[in-house]
């Protein structure tokens, strides 16, 4: 009788050791399936590129923190509609589980094609996400959709404008009428100027031939200054126009650190590498804590940053000193770059 029990007990314990073993094989196995993103740049500029790479990287330390395993399928649009759709359907059909849109237009789009499909949208660098209708709120997108905003503080650049030159006369104003993302910072630009009393001269362009004939066009007209919000197609074309508008002695002030890494005076805005960073934060609190994009607040960020490029101070003959004294009292923090292609 003895012998009997003892061979039950045996039986009890390995049926218990193997439940144990299936168990940890499955939480494994759970632990190590890869999740699947799809990653879609509206336009190849600095900015949104050091967007892409900094979530890419962010995701790389997630990945190592908490043994998970992330594949990341990353495709750029190059301003295309036509190719962004494809590229947004590709996804689609390889059944990501989540997708990634940077920019406002890419973000319109994903949000359109995901609506019955409900597969969760993070975007990132939405200036705007409010006024383009992606959510109902800030606090509650209300939708599969959430994500980061690079919203531009224009007054904070007219305040830099107007300290540098109190006697300025005439702005130029140099956008794509078409990017969503430049229309509420050219009205309020325009209601500033407005209200100041300083007369403004409007030159768009849809690509970088158009832009650089905007230019032409803002110099001949004598204006004394050149502000561009946070504006991809301007961006795209920075490395074309700056030495012309350097070369007129006209300063430019621009939505984005990205502007002035390209050859642009001053970029004023949001840090780029930390809203990449805090976007892929986001992603995978959705894909890994059940967070729910519908109650996650869009990530809004300080825009006291002013980054000024050091050559273009050095061949106008200004001094750091001086610009530092005379814009501190409008930007948390002021820091030089170089004129390059892209962020190191």
């Amino acid at each position: 009788m003895k012998k009997i029990i003892t061979i039950l007990i045996s039986l009890l314990m390995l049926i218990s050791l193997s439940a144990c073993n299936s168990n940890n094989v499955s939480e494994n196995e759970t632990a190590n399936d890869t999740i699947t993103i799809g990653i879609c740049n509206y336009v190849d500029d600095a900015s949104l590129n050091q967007i892409v790479d900094n979530i890419n990287a962010r995701l790389e330390e997630l990945e190592k923190q908490n043994n998970t395993s992330i594949e990341v399928l990353y495709d750029n649009a190059n301003a295309d509609a036509n190719v962004m759709r494809q590229i947004i359907s590709n996804f689609i059909s390889k059944d990501v589980d989540l997708m990634v849109g940077i920019a406002t237009p890419v973000a319109m789009d994903m949000q359109a094609m995901t609506e019955d499909n409900n597969i969760p949208v993070v975007f990132a660098a939405v200036s705007d996400p409010l006024a383009v209708g992606l959510v109902d709120s800030l606090e509650k997108p209300g939708k599969n959709i959430t994500g980061t905003s690079d919203y531009l503080n224009t007054s904070a650049i007219m305040n830099l404008i107007s300290a540098y030159a109190p006697e300025i006369k005439k702005v130029g104003l140099l956008y794509d009428a078409g990017q969503d993302a430049s229309t509420n910072p050219i009205i309020e630009a325009k209601k500033y100027l407005d209200d100041q009393g300083i007369a403004y001269v409007e030159k768009t362009g849809t690509n970088v031939d158009e832009i650089k004939l905007a230019v032409s066009a803002l110099i001949s007209e004598g204006v004394e200054a050149i502000f561009t919000p946070t504006d991809n197609t301007v961006m795209t074309a920075e490395l074309s126009i700056y030495e012309q508008i350097k070369d007129a002695g006209i300063l430019h002030y621009t939505g984005a650190d990205s502007f002035a890494l390209n050859g642009a005076f001053l970029g004023y805005g949001v840090d780029y590498a930390n809203l990449g960073r805090q976007t892929a934060d986001m992603i995978y609190d959705i894909l890994f804590n059940n967070a729910d994009p519908a109650t996650t607040p869009v990530k809004t960020f300080d825009n006291g940053t002013a980054t000024i490029n050091e050559d273009i101070l050095n061949e106008m003959n200004i001094s750091f000193d001086m610009i530092k004294e005379v814009f501190a009292p409008y930007c948390t923090e002021i820091k030089t770059i170089k004129t390059a292609e892209e962020f190191e």
